[in-house]
């Protein structure tokens, strides 16, 4: 079985939070690890605007050991489609989607996804 981690994931992760250990399964198995371009773009972002760019490329460069996958016309059409059925933001509807075309179960703790088939859900812990 595939897996697709979700932004908030992977910064549980890296930031070493409460939930981190939920994630530790899915992102150990590089092999099977299906990382959208999306989550790049938002864990990029976020880790260089709190820990600056050094840290950013680092943490870029550990997802890229998964499997890249770029967003193409097909897959942003399934992710509208899926943003309509689901009321989901953009981002969400297109890792759900890139989970879903790739068989992949999604991991994740952003309450977006709770619920969905497919889907490991983990409530946010303060």
């Amino acid at each position: 079985m595939n897996h697709v981690v979700d932004s908030s994931a992977w910064l549980e992760y890296f930031a070493a939070g409460p939930n981190a250990a939920h994630f530790r399964k899915p992102l150990k198995q590089a092999d099977r690890l299906v990382v959208p371009t999306i989550t790049l773009f938002e864990v990029f972002k976020i880790v260089h605007r709190q820990r600056g760019e050094d840290a950013a490329i680092q943490t870029v460069a550990l997802m890229k050991q998964g499997r890249e996958i770029p967003l193409d016309g097909s897959l942003a059409m399934q992710a509208a489609q899926l943003s309509l059925e689901l009321k989901l933001p953009m981002a969400d509807s297109i890792i759900l989607a890139t989970a879903r075309f790739y068989g992949a179960e999604l991991w994740t703790q952003d309450d977006d996804f709770e619920g969905l088939e497919g889907v490991h859900y983990f409530p946010k812990k303060n």
